[in-house]
């Protein structure tokens, strides 16, 4: 815990916490063991208590403490946790705030012993005298003493404060445990969904536009082969029309392989990635050993991450070759993609490897990059097949 100056704004954010939480807690700590006798009532003061010290937490601490569904029972765990709050926090305000208080107080009465005796009433029978020198000084070493003090008590007290809240007020493990199982199973859900609907997207394009395109390109085709008595305008029109449509039938073809290759579906990760490596402007050696496929979402990952991965080779990395491999040991599934260019990827470089690592990340995989200047570049991803 770094330890905050007395005059920085942590300190005293810190002390304010503890002052101020003393007389909020007494009026919740009073107002709850009234209301307790009337569980009706407490049941709908409760939400509101706790609102009050999170808020709290928040302004001075800029600490979040998540919130507990308000729940409906009387004999919840988590009723039970908020009210034990409200009725332990005076305690603990009650000596927090009496032990920060005397050490600010012990730390301004030190240092200003050193006052002129004339500012100094006479001393009274029994106490010191701060005429005598020696005592002025014990009491300034005292005064730096608890001034250096004070802070990092009321840094521990607030931080004590906190983790009290955060125990009784926020949810309980088995809580956590509940919606971190529901998030994981609402993402796995969201990226099951946006693969599925690629699919879709592809094979709409697939049987739509994309055959609509393969007709127009073959009837202009054919008419620019049979109608050769036209005007020479009209001829080169035609094939200006006919080359504009196989460019654009080629862009919408790589625009589907790219969105969801329908062979990736139909046969399987080894078919799709030796379509990929074929396509290569480089020598690509792959290997792919599934003897089991894994769920369509974590295939279309490890195709996507070798397509994006060869692609960024042949732009950035000036290879004269590449090897990939694929394999799947029980319930991971590994993928290695190597190559001899220049070096020097970063995940932070560019949007290629960082949409990678996103996309990896989404399932719950890891991705491991080397590349030094100079070469080589290896990839190595390892992701869940389930």
């Amino acid at each position: 815990m770094k330890v905050p100056r007395p005059w920085s704004a942590r300190a005293w954010l810190d002390t304010a916490h503890v002052m101020i939480g003393l007389p909020v807690a007494m009026v919740l700590g009073g107002l709850t063991l009234v209301l307790i006798v009337a569980p009706p009532l407490l049941r709908r003061a409760l939400p509101w208590f706790t609102r009050v010290q999170r808020s709290r937490f928040e302004a001075f601490l800029g600490a979040h403490i998540a919130p507990v569904r308000t729940p409906s029972q009387w004999r919840s765990p988590a009723t039970w946790r908020q009210i034990g709050y409200h009725l332990l926090s005076p305690f603990v305000g009650m000596a927090a705030a009496a032990l920060v208080a005397a050490a600010w107080g012990g730390a301004i009465v030190g240092l200003l012993s050193f006052l002129p005796a004339k500012l100094q009433g006479p001393p009274l029978e029994f106490a010191i005298d701060l005429r005598d020198n020696r005592v002025v000084m014990v009491f300034i070493v005292i005064g730096l003493a608890l001034l250096l003090l004070a802070p990092v008590l009321a840094r521990g007290m607030a931080a004590l404060d906190l983790s009290v809240a955060r125990t009784l007020l926020g949810p309980s493990r088995s809580e956590l445990g509940q919606r971190i199982e529901t998030l994981t199973e609402s993402r796995a859900g969201v990226i099951d969904a946006a693969d599925a609907e690629r699919r879709r997207i592809e094979r709409d394009l697939h049987d739509g536009a994309q055959q609509r395109l393969v007709s127009l390109a073959m009837n202009l085709g054919l008419a620019r082969v049979t109608l050769t008595d036209l005007p020479e305008p009209a001829k080169e029109a035609i094939a200006q029309a006919h080359e504009e449509a196989k460019q654009a039938l080629k862009e919408l073809r790589d625009f589907v392989r790219g969105l969801h290759p329908a062979v990736l579906n139909d046969q399987g990760l080894d078919a799709a990635l030796s379509g990929v490596a074929a396509r290569a402007p480089f020598p690509v050696r792959l290997h792919v050993d599934i003897e089991r496929r894994a769920t369509p979402t974590i295939e279309a990952v490890a195709f996507f991450i070798v397509s994006e991965a060869l692609t960024n080779i042949a732009k950035h990395a000036a290879a004269t070759k590449a090897e990939v491999h694929v394999r799947r040991e029980h319930h991971r599934l590994h993928v290695y993609v190597w190559d001899d260019g220049c070096g020097g990827a970063r995940l932070d470089g560019g949007t290629g490897l960082r949409g990678l690592a996103q996309r990896i990340d989404a399932v719950d995989g890891t991705l491991r990059l080397s590349s030094p200047l100079g070469g080589p570049t290896t990839i190595e991803v390892d992701l869940p097949c389930e």
